[in-house]
């Protein structure tokens, strides 16, 4: 009987009741860390976009994509934050005044910051 292509390429299989299935293994990812930029975007991926999210698994190139995302929204995230900052008139001086003023308006600066970043970066 001739070699399959699968064989061919050195390939095992196992026996496994009255089937031999294929020893499959997937490739070794890096172990970069993916924070929750990339935990969001990697459910969206996995609940809207099946097909992408398994081509991104299977090809080992997930964890990588994901590290990456999460990289740029951690950039974008503190520009932003700083840039709106700027324009809201959100200062040291503030803070050194009124701490609770401060603290209100750095959340709503944080919150518009984190709803930019999932638009332009997480749901894409």
């Amino acid at each position: 009987m001739e070699k399959s292509l699968f064989e061919q390429m050195n390939g095992t299989y196992t026996q496994v009741g009255d089937y031999l299935l294929p020893n499959l293994i997937l490739s070794e990812q890096q172990g970069q860390p993916i924070g929750v930029w990339g935990q969001r975007h990697a459910r969206y991926l996995k609940q809207r976009h099946k097909i992408i999210y398994m081509n991104l698994l299977t090809s080992g190139k997930l964890n990588a994509h994901l590290a990456e995302i999460d990289r740029q929204a951690e950039d974008m995230f503190s520009q932003l934050v700083k840039q709106i900052a700027e324009c809201e008139g959100v200062t040291e001086q503030l803070k050194a005044e009124n701490q609770m003023e401060w603290v209100r308006r750095m959340n709503n600066i944080r919150n518009i910051a984190a709803g930019i970043i999932n638009h332009e970066l997480i749901l894409i």
